[in-house]
C-alpha cells in the first residue's frame, strides 16, 4: 500500500483479504479453548498487568457500537479516530465485520517522535499504511493471545507481532493494557504506544546476536577464531 486508498478501495481490500490466520507459532491449546463467553472474564487479568495504571488513569474503555463509535465515545483515542477519518477508513471501522483493531491513545500517539508525527501529517498514505497496521481482519481476543507468540498478517500487508509469552500481552512494540473491548463488528484492545512494523522483530534479531556473541565469549575465543587457532597450530 504506497498510495492513499479511497474508502471503497480500502473495504474492498479488506472483503478481498479474507480472515487472517488466527493460529501463529507457539499456540497454546488450552487459552484458544476457553469459551465463547470468557470475554468478560478476560478484562480482569488484563487490568491487573503492570500496565494497567496506563488503562485506569484515564478510565475503562466500554462497547458503545461498532469500533470506531466505541473509540470515539471512550474519548481516549481522538488522535487515532481523526486518523482514520483523515485516510478515508471510517466505513471500514464502521462496516467491515470481524476485526481486531489495536487502538493507541492520545498519550501513545503525544509520545511519538515529533519529526515522525509531522511526517505523517503531510503524507496521507503513509499514515493510512500506518493505521491499517494496527488492524487485524479476523477476531483476536486475548485468550488467543494468551501463551503464544508469533506473526499475524495486518490489512496494511504486513505483520503484527503477537506476544502473549509474559505476564502482559504485547504487540510490536506496545503492551495491550486493556483487551477486549467486544464492538459490534470486533475486537478493540487499547495499547500504551503506536505500533512500530518490525520493532519487535529488530530486538529480537538484537537479543538472538547478542546471545551468539555471549556464547562466544563463554567459549573463550572470539567467534570465526577457531579456524585462525587451526591454521596456527599447523604450522
Amino acid at each position: 500500500m504506497n498510495r492513499l486508498l479511497t474508502a471503497a478501495a480500502a473495504l474492498a481490500v479488506i472483503a478481498g483479504m479474507g480472515a487472517a490466520p488466527t493460529a501463529f507459532a507457539q499456540t497454546a491449546a488450552a487459552p484458544a479453548a476457553a469459551p465463547a463467553g470468557a470475554a468478560s472474564t478476560a478484562q480482569a487479568p488484563a487490568a491487573s498487568t503492570p500496565a494497567a495504571p496506563a488503562a485506569s488513569a484515564t478510565g475503562q474503555v466500554k462497547p458503545a457500537g461498532d469500533i470506531l463509535e466505541t473509540a470515539r465515545a471512550s474519548g481516549q483515542f481522538n488522535t487515532f479516530v481523526k486518523a482514520v477519518n483523515d485516510t478515508n477508513l471510517t466505513q471500514v471501522l464502521k462496516t467491515a465485520p470481524n476485526l481486531t483493531v489495536f487502538a493507541p491513545t492520545d498519550a501513545a500517539f503525544a509520545a511519538m517522535p515529533p519529526a515522525e508525527a509531522q511526517r505523517l501529517q503531510t503524507d496521507r498514505a503513509a499514515l493510512q499504511k500506518l493505521i491499517t497496521h494496527h488492524i487485524i481482519n479476523t477476531r483476536v481476543d486475548s485468550s488467543k493471545i494468551k501463551g503464544a507468540k508469533g506473526p499475524v498478517p495486518s490489512v496494511a500487508g504486513d505483520q503484527v507481532l503477537l506476544d502473549g509469552s509474559g505476564d502482559a500481552l504485547k504487540v510490536d512494540n506496545a503492551t495491550i493494557v486493556q483487551s477486549d473491548v467486544m464492538a459490534s463488528n470486533g475486537i478493540l484492545h487499547v495499547v500504551d504506544a503506536v505500533l512500530s512494523p518490525g520493532a519487535a522483530g529488530a530486538t529480537d534479531s538484537a537479543s538472538a546476536a547478542g546471545a551468539s556473541s555471549n556464547a562466544s565469549a563463554q567459549a573463550g575465543q572470539p567467534a570465526g577464531s577457531a579456524g585462525a587457532s587451526a591454521s596456527t597450530s599447523n604450522q
